[in-house]
């Protein structure tokens, strides 16, 4: 079953998020709107992973569900990017278990409550 849900904005090859525990926006509708995505990790208890500020900007205002995952590394060539998010993602996620959002930097991992 997912537990999060990929933006179209991300990378949709990355072995990282190629497991069951993922579900990406373009195996749902890849043009579906920000709010249409968040309605649907919320009725379906998804963390929503972006480089989108527009989710963590609605977080700000809102309760969970969904938490969101905003990856603010900035533009990078595919493989800086998968490695810089597999050497952080674990501690992603511990942190996401207690933060409604967690911004995801190249130096550093902010949790929100």
């Amino acid at each position: 079953m997912p537990s999060f849900l990929c933006d179209i904005n991300l990378p949709y090859y990355i072995s990282l998020w190629n497991i069951d525990e993922f579900i990406h926006q373009k195996d749902i509708n890849d043009e579906w709107s920000n709010e249409k995505i968040w309605i649907y990790a919320k009725e379906n208890n998804l963390k929503i992973l972006s480089k989108d500020s527009d989710f963590s900007n609605k977080i700000i205002m809102s309760s969970p569900p969904p938490k969101v995952i905003h990856i603010r590394f900035g533009n990078m060539i595919m493989n800086q990017f998968c490695d810089a998010i597999s050497k952080v993602w674990d501690d992603v996620v511990e942190i996401n278990e207690g933060h409604k959002l967690v911004n995801v930097f190249q130096d550093r991992i902010e949790g929100i409550q």
